[in-house]
């Protein structure tokens, strides 16, 4: 196969999801939605019986070639995730948006393994708990965009469903970091309850976070000499790509951990308080959503398969959904509930926490590429962004609805092009 030969599937994969990203945006849903339409509608090229069109778009090397673009694109927008997190939230939201990312961590993981099991029981504890860990995954982008369009952003239920947005990522990635650490250790297939090499995981996964910061401290004191030097120079987004990168591959060449977990960190490392954050955050987010992560929510939807789908796991499916949705609802609610909100700002909060985006799908793809998740979840978690997404501005409005009488809102801001926390 001659190099050229790949950019008509590259053409066709980055102008689809353009076009369908725009369509799922003026519907006023994640353009995540319609990139993974994009890709289904590409996939089903497969079931085209010519074989150069095969050859063009599922041969072994453009495969390959997609896969490794697909990668790259999930740690740019981890990377991302973690420039835009800001830590200094955290100390200043008090106890009400821990208790609520607790329980809406606590719950839907617990609905999630317990489906699991219910419907896979002889699976390892490891596989019922990443099912559980898919579903802790939060993104309020539309939430965020429906509560500005509310003039509600700012009050104590927007407060509250932002800051615990910030404090569910980091919990939602130290839980992926663990159990991508013990699924890394070996053993895990037999692994009922004690990992056989549970000391020396955890070990590495503590080590990797001591040795992540702590170069992360002089990191940031070089970003800040460069900036007194060479303000807005574009060193400083090359220099930290250069970093997450080198993050994400140590994280799991010597520490077992995702490397999704190093982009991470190296985005949180490098974000916040440096003057320099919105500067690199934008240069990233360019070169990611011009190419890399179109190719990657793409992949994913050009890799549905339907072959594998059982009447047994179909109603895995549609029970696993109903966790996602009402694991959060009511854990994230119940400790909006604890913290003295109202019952009708409680269902608000939950409602605003309900919502996914790419982060599940990146959870899910870290389970199925582990072998601990059936690739055939796929249909299910593309439902529940789906459902999410569609249903959480709907009833959020209605939960607002006579409040609204006699009110301007301040003016709908359009949803980023893909998930934010």
């Amino acid at each position: 196969m001659q190099p050229f030969e790949l950019l008509l599937p590259l053409a066709l994969i980055l102008l689809l999801s353009k076009l369908m990203g725009l369509g799922a945006h003026k519907c006023g849903m994640p353009a995540v939605i319609g990139m993974l339409v994009a890709g289904i509608l590409l996939g089903l090229l497969r079931y085209i019986p010519w074989e150069p069109l095969q050859n063009a778009f599922f041969g072994e090397t453009v495969s390959s070639v997609i896969a490794v673009m697909s990668k790259i694109g999930v740690v740019l927008i981890m990377f991302s995730t973690g420039l835009g997190t800001d830590l200094k939230r955290l100390r200043q939201t008090g106890l009400a948006s821990v208790v609520i990312t607790s329980l809406g961590v606590i719950v839907p993981m617990g609905f999630g393994t317990l489906v699991a099991f219910l419907f896979f029981p002889r699976s390892s504890v490891l596989s019922l708990l990443f099912y559980g860990a898919i579903l802790t995954a939060t993104s309020v982008s539309v939430t965020v965009a429906v509560l500005k369009e509310l003039g509600k952003l700012n009050s104590a239920v927007g407060t509250s469903i932002v800051a615990a947005a910030v404090i569910d990522d980091v919990i939602g990635i130290v839980i992926l970091s663990v159990l991508t650490g013990f699924s890394s250790g070996g053993g895990e297939t037999g692994w009922n309850w004690f990992h056989p090499n549970a000391g020396l995981v955890s070990i590495k996964i503590v080590l990797f976070f001591l040795l992540a910061i702590a170069a992360g401290v002089a990191l940031r004191k070089l970003f800040d000499r460069m900036e007194r030097h060479a303000p807005h120079n574009r060193r400083v987004p090359i220099i930290s790509l250069a970093a997450c990168f080198l993050y994400a591959y140590a994280a799991e060449k010597f520490f077992g951990v995702a490397d999704i977990t190093g982009a991470y960190v190296a985005g949180i490392l490098l974000g916040g308080t440096l003057s320099e954050t919105p500067y690199v955050e934008s240069k990233v987010d360019t070169m990611g959503y011009l190419f890399f992560s179109p190719v990657f929510f793409a992949s994913i939807g050009m890799n549905l398969k339907f072959e594998g789908i059982t009447l047994s796991f179909l109603a895995f499916g549609f029970v696993y959904v109903a966790a996602a949705l009402l694991g959060k609802l009511l854990g994230c609610g119940l400790g909006a509930k604890l913290c003295k909100f109202s019952l009708r700002d409680s269902f608000r909060v939950g409602l605003g926490m309900m919502v996914r985006a790419e982060v599940v799908l990146i959870c899910t793809e870290r389970g199925v590429a582990a072998g601990l998740v059936d690739p055939a979840i796929y249909p299910f978690v593309f439902l529940i962004i789906l459902v999410s997404s569609v249903l959480t501005p709907i009833l959020l409005k209605w939960s607002y609805k006579k409040e609204e009488k006699g009110k301007t809102p301040t003016g709908p801001l359009p949803p980023p092009e893909w998930g934010e926390s």
